[in-house]
């Protein structure tokens, strides 16, 4: 009289056209049909969408009816629909510029104390310096700046920015800097106590940097602390890779970048 048990067969699965369809939008957090994997969507194409969870693991599913929990209700993810094409931003966020050739570098020059900061400035702002024609070039520590300003000899047109890591008052740095500074070199820093410190702990699924005591060599107790098998260089490329955007960065790091970037391409009056 009453039809079937009602408790039967699989109830995230409701009838046939009531399982709405969902854009595979960006940053969507979905799980699998099983639950067994809950992630972000990264990337989705004509027959599959890519997850990412918060450490960062990734899997590839395809785009199969009901096969997705949207706040525990089964939906369908669908390919979202082309919209209208806005212009194409580079990592900063400024406005790419489609078919870029490579200029002839200018006089000026950026300097960052290591690599670590050369590849990070790269990531972000590299498109916009090859527009401009400034090259990015790294010092290996702050002791030995006083002679490089001297070599580069800066003048009119050939204006020297410098980067340098944990620029706080009464610092070694800060004395260096102050010694160096000048109408033609501009030195501005970031608090942090290496650049590892200017991603954001969200872009790496972290709560936040670990404090690491006294007397420990920094990376090696962020490794430590974070509980990953990994040496500095190999967790410096895991960093690095979790980099897409300037959303990904500090801005006590993003605004320095940007006012070294402005003050070695401002035209010469």
């Amino acid at each position: 009289m009453y039809g079937r048990d009602v408790l039967s067969g699989d109830w995230r699965r409701p009838r046939r056209g009531q399982i709405p369809e969902v854009p595979a939008e960006p940053d969507l957090v979905v799980e699998d049909a099983e639950g067994r994997f809950c992630g972000a969507v990264v990337a989705c194409d004509k027959e599959a969408v890519t997850l990412e969870d918060r450490f960062g693991r990734r899997r590839i599913f395809p785009l199969t009816p009901a096969g997705f929990l949207l706040e525990g209700r089964p939906v369908t993810l669908v390919r979202p629909a082309a919209g209208p094409r806005g212009p194409l931003l580079s990592a900063s966020g400024s406005i790419a510029v489609e078919g870029l050739r490579a200029q002839v570098a200018k006089g000026s020059r950026i300097y960052v104390e290591g690599v670590h900061d050369a590849s990070l400035v790269e990531r972000i702002w590299g498109h916009d310096l090859r527009v401009e024609g400034v090259v990015v070039e790294y010092l290996e520590g702050v002791d030995d700046l006083p002679a490089i300003v001297g070599e580069f000899a800066p003048e009119p047109g050939r204006r020297l920015g410098v980067l340098v890591d944990h620029l706080v008052p009464g610092s070694k740095e800060s004395r260096i800097a102050a010694q160096v500074s000048g109408d033609h070199v501009l030195v501005v820093g970031h608090p942090f106590v290496d650049v590892w410190q200017a991603v954001k702990p969200s872009a790496l699924g972290i709560p936040s940097w670990p404090d690491v005591p006294r007397g420990v060599p920094w990376k090696e107790g962020v490794i430590a602390a974070l509980g990953w098998r990994m040496d500095p260089q190999e967790a410096w490329r895991h960093i690095l890779g979790r980099v897409r955007t300037y959303a990904d960065l500090e801005p006590e790091l993003l605004g320095r970048v940007e006012e070294l970037i402005d003050f070695v391409t401002e035209p010469v009056s």
